[in-house]
This record gives structure tokens, sequence and C-alpha cells, in this order.
């Protein structure tokens, strides 16, 4: 969503999971390490700038970039407000889409990428991916994050008196984080994303986010 703000063409190429890491290996891009040392693995989003023939990996890393090479409309990238609600969000939302989330996309994916998934979570966590899904399970995740997740909705309502975004008028990068979330539960489980914006807040920064996720391709 960032990217959209800026004003040079996109073009969107989508990869399928197995196609990430030779595709991004070829164009030279190298995965940094993590605080123990350990090699990171190849993600998406990546982008090449063309202008600059500049590969980026990773989200922050690639906003940073565009906002220097873009400050006008400036996205602000950092705020206190929006590190308190990164992870306070992490932490209760983002267990709730573990399990209700992960699970799920096993059913938008090709049959070449369904293997792969399986395979690479299950793997990590210990045990089948429908394990996740048991409804009293599920139902209990969702009740012990649902007073958390609605006082991140709050925190994410702190200046609406200026504007729908968490700073107000103006999308911040902590509005991107939230929206691209919840994009992602809706393409896979619509209800899963019905139930994430029942608490006020969410639904309003998703909706003001909506002109940056119209662009497809």
């Amino acid at each position: 969503m960032a990217a959209q703000t800026e004003p040079e063409i996109v073009l969107t190429i989508f990869l399928e999971f197995l196609d990430i890491e030779p595709t991004l290996k070829g164009l030279g891009l190298v995965p940094g390490e993590s605080a123990s040392g350990s090699k990171n693995k190849y993600t998406v989003p990546a982008i090449q700038h063309v202008p600059t023939n500049t590969y980026l990996m990773d989200s922050f890393p690639i906003a940073q970039f565009l906002e220097s090479m873009y400050p006008d409309p400036p996205v602000p990238l950092t705020s206190e407000l929006g590190r308190e609600i990164e992870a306070k969000a992490r932490a209760t939302v983002g267990k709730a889409f573990y399990v209700s989330v992960m699970p799920r996309e096993m059913g938008i994916l090709s049959s070449r990428a369904q293997e792969y998934f399986r395979r690479t979570r299950e793997a990590a966590i210990g045990h089948r991916l429908e394990d996740l899904l048991d409804s009293d399970k599920e139902e209990q995740t969702w009740n012990a994050v649902a007073d958390g997740m609605c006082a991140v909705g709050e925190l994410m309502q702190t200046h609406k008196a200026d504007g729908p975004f968490v700073l107000g008028a103006r999308p911040s990068y902590t509005d991107f984080f939230i929206a691209g979330s919840l994009q992602t539960a809706r393409v896979v489980d619509e209800g899963v994303f019905q139930r994430n914006i029942k608490c006020p807040g969410y639904k309003e920064v998703y909706e003001a986010c909506l002109p940056y996720m119209e662009k497809k391709d």
C-alpha cells in the first residue's frame, strides 16, 4: 500500500510460495540475519525500483526506501502511538489470526502451493493445520483476546476528531499494517474479517485505506 501513495507506475507480480526464494535469489536479494544470528527466509513483499536498480525485501525497509525517494506526500513510518498499536495488535489480534486465518489459507491456494504450505506450517506448529480449527479452542482464543482487541481499536481512534487514520488526516505505516492484515483475513475468510471489525476502530481504518488497495496489478 505504501507504494500506491507514490507517483511512480507500479507493476505487481504475484508469486507462488515455491517461487518466492528462487525468484528473489535470482534478483540478487540476500536475506538478513535474525537476532539469534540465523538466516532469515526470503519473503514478500519485495520490490525492484527501476530508476535506481534497487532491490529490497520486507515491508518496513521498503517503506523507508520509498519515503526517502518520494517524501511528498509524507507517510509517517513510526510514532509512539503507532508502535503501541502494532505491538498490542500482534499480541491480541495475532493470536486470533493464528488459529483462524492460517489453517483456512489452504482454501485459497493452488494445489502446488497447498502441499508446500501444509508441509512447512505443520512442521513449524507440530500438528495438523485442521487441529487449529477445533471449534471450542478457536472460540476460546477469540474470547481470550476480545477485550485486548477492542482496546487496540480504541487506540486507533485516538485522533478520530482529526480524521479516520491512526494519526488523524493522513495515513501512516501503522494504518497500512492494520488494513493489510485485515485484507489478508478478508481474502482468506470473510467471517474472520467481519468478526475482527466488530470492535470500533478497525473498520474505520480499513475503509480509509481502501483507495490504497484498489490497484490489483
